[in-house]
């Protein structure tokens, strides 16, 4: 009988998966059996090693915990090199995230184990956010709060200088236009922005039929009210918004990042704040998370910032472990694979 050891965390936790696997691999395989470990993500931080990213769990307990099962399936566990060679019965892995980041996947691959992922789960509830985020910081929403919360009524809110203007018909430059990005535009339609897109990887057409321009960076940057971030970390793109992009942005335009921390160059960000040639910033991602006490970004008056909540949703958690086991329903069928990072080892199978 097939068994599945689910190496679960706080969020996408292990009952959820059972139920799921009743719900679509049942069907396709039959019965199975499973064994449940519970990780401490969110709550215990994410860590690396020489041969894994973003990780939780001690590489050994997890190697131990999966045995003799024949599928694991997890969202941050740690799928090393030597869990991967000494699970004699494993047949595939299953990872809850748009990145197997946590999976030897280059010893996955030697061992024709195919690798399932799950990219754009958190798709909607990050295209949700960003709008948020955009109106809390181009209405200063989460100041008055605080400052009401303190005590304090702003009066000059209405001072003709220091209001908010509206979202409708304002430019928005988009940085990445994957499953986010598109997922953003039918809430930007509803204010009648002009959406301007830099993504070198979505053709054209692509842009037309959504109704969006596409543009290069210099002209995104230039013509936009509003940047928001929507790139993957890649060599090519750590480090893509620093000193020189922030100068290019007009004179009061608002920077979103709800993407990742290592995209941005932040001390130039500061200076673009903290100088007023930026009017505000709304970020989700950190270069370090959580950030230092003493980040300067913490002490500017025209930032809004949240704890990488973004893709927080009951919602978001159904949609990528679904992905998953209906992937692996898939497998036990026969039928063809969609999400497999690996998908030479398909070749391999009789």
């Amino acid at each position: 009988m097939l068994h599945i050891a689910i190496a679960g965390d706080r969020f996408l936790t292990v009952d959820l998966v059972q139920e799921l696997l009743r719900q679509y691999l049942e069907p396709a395989a039959g019965s199975f059996t499973t064994s449940g470990l519970e990780l401490g993500w969110p709550d215990d931080t994410p860590i690396q090693n020489a041969e894994l990213q973003e990780f939780v769990g001690d590489p050994q307990a997890i190697a131990r915990f999966v045995g003799d099962a024949q599928v694991v399936l997890t969202q941050v566990a740690p799928i090393s090199r030597a869990l991967i060679e000494n699970a004699p019965n494993l047949e595939i892995i299953g990872c809850f995230r748009g990145g197997p980041v946590n999976v030897n996947l280059t010893a996955a691959t030697e061992r024709g184990i195919p690798v399932l992922f799950s990219p754009g789960g958190n798709a909607r509830a990050v295209a949700e956010f960003t709008l948020g985020l955009i109106l809390a910081e181009c209405k200063g929403i989460a100041r008055a709060h605080c400052a009401l919360a303190a005590g304090e009524w702003r009066p000059a809110i209405y001072h003709y200088a220091v209001s908010a203007r509206e979202l409708h018909r304002q430019t928005i430059g988009l940085i990445g236009f994957g499953h986010i990005g598109q997922l953003l535009i039918p809430h930007l339609r509803a204010f009648e922005m002009r959406v301007l897109v830099y993504d070198p990887y979505v053709p054209a057409d692509r842009c037309a039929a959504l109704g969006v321009e596409k543009a290069d960076l210099p002209a995104l940057l230039a013509e936009s009210d509003i940047v928001s971030l929507h790139a993957r970390v890649t060599p090519e793109t750590r480090g893509m918004i620093g000193a020189a992009q922030f100068a290019a942005m007009k004179p009061g335009a608002y920077f979103i990042n709800t993407a990742r921390g290592p995209l941005v160059d932040y001390d130039a960000l500061y200076a673009a704040l903290a100088s007023g040639h930026l009017g505000g910033a709304a970020l989700d991602t950190f270069a370090v998370e959580p950030p230092p006490a003493d980040w300067p970004l913490l002490k500017l008056p025209n930032v809004t910032l949240t704890p990488h909540m973004a893709g927080a949703s009951q919602e978001t958690a159904r949609r990528k472990v679904e992905s998953v086991i209906v992937e692996l329903a898939n497998f036990y069928a026969g039928r063809p694979l969609s999400y497999c990072a690996n998908p030479e080892t398909l070749a391999r199978r009789p």
